[in-house]
């Protein structure tokens, strides 16, 4: 994550989900697009290796944005714009 295109993309709000199994990190990412302004980003920490695929069909069906994911050594890193 010490690239300069992932320290770039900046985040509004930040869930922590690690250690945490499906459905948790996409239920604890959807309370916290709650609170935020449209536009705003949520940078997510996942354990979960279903949260890849979970993260990309929500942004798809709730018309948020999946900016950016990655992973290293087991841990995925999400940012989402909220529509």
């Amino acid at each position: 994550m010490n690239d300069a295109y992932t320290q770039d993309l900046g985040a509004d709000a930040e869930v922590d989900a690690r250690d945490l199994n499906c459905p948790m990190p996409l239920l604890k990412a959807k309370l916290a697009l709650n609170q935020l302004a449209s536009g705003a980003v949520l940078k997510v920490i996942a354990t979960d290796a279903g949260s890849q695929r979970d993260f990309r069909a929500f942004a798809r069906l709730a018309g948020h944005s999946l900016m950016h994911e990655e992973e290293e050594a087991g841990v995925f890193r999400y940012w989402l714009r909220k529509a």
